[in-house]
């Protein structure tokens, strides 16, 4: 297997050729290393990587947020030096990237003055205008560079690796949208806006001398309009190379463009394009990254000769074991990050420490779990997320667990994959059932448990993972025919027709409209075919892609459609909207439902005409079973959206929590 062989990078060799890139973790709140992230990376190190990278790690006040870890001090280094020798002794190199985010950093992180940049170019990320960097600044932050590197070293890092992707300070310099300098390190020519990544690099080399490896991680394509493309990144890859980098690691665009970078929509290994772009151009070892997540992806990059090793990122978040499993032909149970981005970029923009919907365990690596003191006869009744996760924990601790579902395994996260880009969310479903056979579940599935049963099982302890139902409420005209819920209209049981209006505008109404309105477009195998037979011209191809055979209006009482979702995710879902040519109508009441369509309280359209409406206004617990039961039960316990209607996060979380208690 080519992801399992050795790869040389300088005087050092990765056992393998799986790479965990930098990821911002949250578990720094002081900048210091604390036990949680030795935890953390330890336990990945365990698991098989080749290449652990830490970071991002600012390299002074102005890089980045005091939450990031850094090595812009000496006192950062014994916690550094610690973190280092926890990746080491199992095997896997050490390495640390090193942050400056320039513009990208927020005032109210550096305690009120403007970023640095080399232009005074407003940010779309920050909403802010940076300040333009002074000559005697940009040298200064190139020795902040040197220094933070030194300092490296001597924690016992093996590699230093210096961002210059994602839209930080390095390709600002680069960009010629970011960059209108007029002196030495402006220009209109890439040569010459390289020289402020070029400086960097030579400085680094030097101080490093040949023992520790270089590297630097790149984006790609920027994705920005006037941005640079992958043709000027494999330039800026071998101008790299000649100043004596040893790697370089090839991602996507900025944190400001609007292609999807790492969310379930983008496709598998979508990207590694890029890296072969980029190894097309150089001879030092190339990285591919993003949306690789498990060990057969990145053997067919390799296979492809599309790079040299592969980062399994939020892929390594979800299953430290990945690459264990790896060397033992156990592609199968690996626990697949399915690109949700609940737990790791949503909780980073929001401040918090990252967790991961798949494995609850992130971040809690120095608290294991251990095997039951007493084996109990538990019976878990639902099947969704947070009652498979529950009943395949509760068995690999030595309970005996019978799980009983009334329709089939999945909860709503079957009905969420319905929606287009979501598909992948139907792999929880599966990773979870897998573990669960594993773990020897009995799983009795369309199996409607009925209370008078359930209380003769003589279970020792009850799970009721019972989910939610459709909620209820009164508006005249809902049992009209032309009415449909949509769970129904997701899980393909009812068809809705040509004029379609959807009530309720959170997440399952922003992914019923997606769903309805790409009725009949193009898919992408349809595409591809068109496009390489050159049957239809690139724009109307795209027209087709978007264009489904539906009128959807979405109308949401609140001023804001899709208040519930993400931020890592919310922006892809309202530019789809806007491109699938979904009607939007904000901040107005439905007042009933009549046999033309939906009249609203407000000022505008009084009438939305229609021949379909699409309730989607929330869900509620359904308890039924627990209402009638849990009393009379020896232990019971209510989780998952039968206890509250939240996130899949916060379900399967709480599955694991209460698993691992029983």
């Amino acid at each position: 297997m080519r992801l399992l062989e050795p790869l040389d990078l300088k005087k050092r060799t990765m056992r393998n050729r799986i790479v965990m890139p930098a990821m911002h973790m949250g578990f720094t709140p002081d900048g210091i290393v604390s036990q949680r992230l030795l935890d953390f990376y330890e336990e990945r190190s365990k698991g098989g990587a080749g290449l652990i990278v830490v970071g991002a790690c600012t390299i002074d006040d102005q890089a980045g947020g005091p939450f990031f870890i850094s090595l812009r001090e000496d006192r950062f280094v014994p916690g550094m030096t610690e973190l280092a020798a926890a990746i080491r002794r199992h095997g896997a190199l050490a390495g640390v990237q090193l942050l400056h985010a320039g513009r990208y950093v927020h005032s109210f992180l550096i305690g009120g003055r403007p970023a640095l940049a080399p232009s005074a170019v407003p940010s779309r990320y920050t909403r802010e205008t940076p300040r333009a960097m002074t000559l005697e600044e940009i040298r200064a932050v190139q020795q902040h560079w040197v220094a933070a590197a030194e300092r490296a070293v001597a924690a016992g890092f093996d590699a230093v690796e210096i961002i210059a992707s994602a839209g930080y300070l390095i390709p600002q310099f680069l960009s010629p949208v970011t960059n209108r300098r007029e002196d030495e390190y402006g220009g209109k020519t890439l040569v010459e806006r390289a020289r402020f990544g070029l400086e960097v690099a030579r400085l680094v080399r030097a101080a490093l001398g040949e023992g520790a490896v270089l590297g630097f991680r790149i984006a790609g394509n920027d994705f920005i309009p006037g941005g640079n493309t992958n043709r000027q990144a494999a330039e800026f890859a071998a101008l790299l190379e000649a100043e004596g980098v040893d790697y370089v690691s090839v991602t996507g665009g900025w944190h400001e463009t609007r292609v999807p970078q790492i969310i379930a929509a983008v496709p598998h290994g979508a990207y590694a394009y890029l890296a072969r772009g980029v190894r097309e151009r150089v001879s030092i070892p190339v990285f591919a990254a993003n949306r690789i997540n498990r060990p057969a992806i990145g053997e067919r990059l390799l296979a492809d000769g599309m790079c040299d090793a592969v980062c399994f990122g939020r892929g390594l978040i979800a299953d430290p074991e990945l690459p264990r499993k790896a060397a033992e032909g156990l592609d199968d149970r690996v626990i697949r990050c399915v690109g949700c981005a609940q737990g790791c970029f949503d909780k980073v923009m929001s401040l918090e420490p990252v967790t991961c919907m798949v494995n609850p365990r992130v971040g809690r690596e120095g608290e294991p779990v251990g095997a039951a003191t007493r084996r109990k006869k538990v019976v878990v009744v639902g099947g969704g997320p947070a009652g498979l996760m529950a009943a395949a924990v509760a068995a690999e601790r030595g309970h005996a667990v019978t799980l009983y579902e009334r329709a089939r395994l999945g909860g709503q996260l079957g009905l969420a994959a319905a929606s287009p880009g979501r598909e992948e969310l139907w792999s929880v479903v599966e990773d979870l059932s897998q573990r669960a056979r594993v773990a020897r579940v009995d799983l009795r599935v369309s199996y409607d448990l009925k209370a008078e049963e359930l209380l003769g099982l003589g279970a020792d302890a009850v799970v009721f993972a019972t989910g939610a139902r459709p909620l209820r409420f009164d508006l005249p005209g809902l049992d009209l025919p032309h009415v449909m819920h949509a769970w129904d209209v997701l899980s393909g049981r009812r068809v809705p027709g040509r004029n379609v209006v959807v009530l309720g505008g959170g997440a399952v109404g922003v992914d019923v409209a997606r769903h309805v309105a790409l009725m009949g477009a193009l898919d992408a195998a349809t595409v591809r075919f068109l496009l390489v037979e050159e049957a239809e011209e690139c724009e109307e191809l795209r027209r087709l892609a978007r264009a489904g055979t539906r009128k959807v209006t979405l109308v949401e009482m609140r001023p804001k459609v899709g208040a519930d979702i993400g931020l890592s995710t919310r922006w892809s879902l309202m530019q789809d909207l806007e491109r699938f040519g979904v009607k939007l109508i904000a901040g107005r009441k439905a007042q009933e439902i009549t046999a033309e369509g939906l009249r609203l309280a407000g000022e505008g359209v009084p009438l939305v005409t229609c021949d379909t409406i699409v309730v989607a206004v929330g869900a509620e617990p359904e308890r039924t079973l627990y209402d009638a039961t849990a009393s009379r039960l020896p232990e019971a316990h209510l989780i998952g959206d039968a206890k509250d209607v939240r996130r899949a996060l916060d379900a399967v979380a709480e599955g694991w929590r209460v698993g691992s208690a029983l």
